[in-house]
């Protein structure tokens, strides 16, 4: 009796300890812990082999793995969900998979007061490149030794420099209010970060800057804008 009931294990031991799964049946569901949530971008990967299949809106799935085999399931805008299949008794790996989404980054917002078409008038008028006294004419018989170190000394040269940088700049500022005034009036579609490109593409004439009509300007920048854009696409 006692060794029908040793055999008796130990056959019912090498039934457990011999059974192989071929294929592992994995089903499993995914739940938003925040809320209730469909699911149309769900993703079953399976990092063997490369492949991947599609779950139910639901959030449920069903694919067949090899045991031991590494999964990912993917979401968009949740964390990356990895996993190692253990197969049961029955061949079978049963998972809820709890995911939370991401944290949301909210980029920050610079809000700048518009100003009026007046006001961005008078700037463009009184544009002007402040002066850097050069001795021309009669003077440069009078003082040739200061015309030629005007026109040789580096020092001078660096602050003509600078002066016309500034220039530059007033002339980009006051561009740039243009073009957030348009933007506001939905007369050009343009991201702040396009601002530099758009304005180094417009090339625009300093005196037609400061002596275009409101007509004029608008009409050279939106021919330009959809160049810009054209090039863009």
């Amino acid at each position: 009796m006692k060794i029908a009931l040793v055999l008796l294990v130990f056959f019912s031991s090498l039934s457990v300890f011999g059974q192989q799964c071929d294929k592992v049946l994995f089903t499993g569901k995914v739940v938003d812990t925040l809320r209730p949530q469909n699911f149309y971008n769900l993703m079953i990967i399976n990092r063997r082999t490369g492949q991947g299949v599609f779950g139910q809106p639901n959030g449920s799935f069903s694919v067949y793995v090899n045991n031991g085999d590494s999964i990912s399931i993917s979401v968009r805008e949740y964390p990356l969900v990895k996993l190692v299949v253990k197969a049961d008794s029955n061949c079978q790996f049963l998972k809820t998979i709890f995911i939370e989404p991401k944290p949301q980054e909210v980029r920050e917002v610079v809000v700048r007061p518009l100003k009026t078409l007046e006001q961005i008038k008078e700037e463009r008028e009184g544009l002007a490149m402040r002066e850097t006294r050069m001795v021309t004419g009669i003077e440069v018989l009078q003082s040739p030794i200061t015309a030629l170190y005007q026109a040789f000394s580096k020092k001078e040269q660096n602050k003509r420099w600078i002066a016309e940088q500034n220039y530059k700049d007033d002339q980009r500022r006051v561009v740039k209010e243009l073009l957030r005034t348009y933007i506001a009036y939905d007369i050009i579609e343009l991201d702040e970060e396009e601002f530099d490109n758009f304005i180094a593409f417009l090339n625009v004439n300093d005196s037609f800057l400061k002596t275009a009509t409101e007509m004029e300007l608008i009409t050279f920048i939106k021919d330009k804008y959809e160049h810009f854009r054209d090039m863009k696409r």
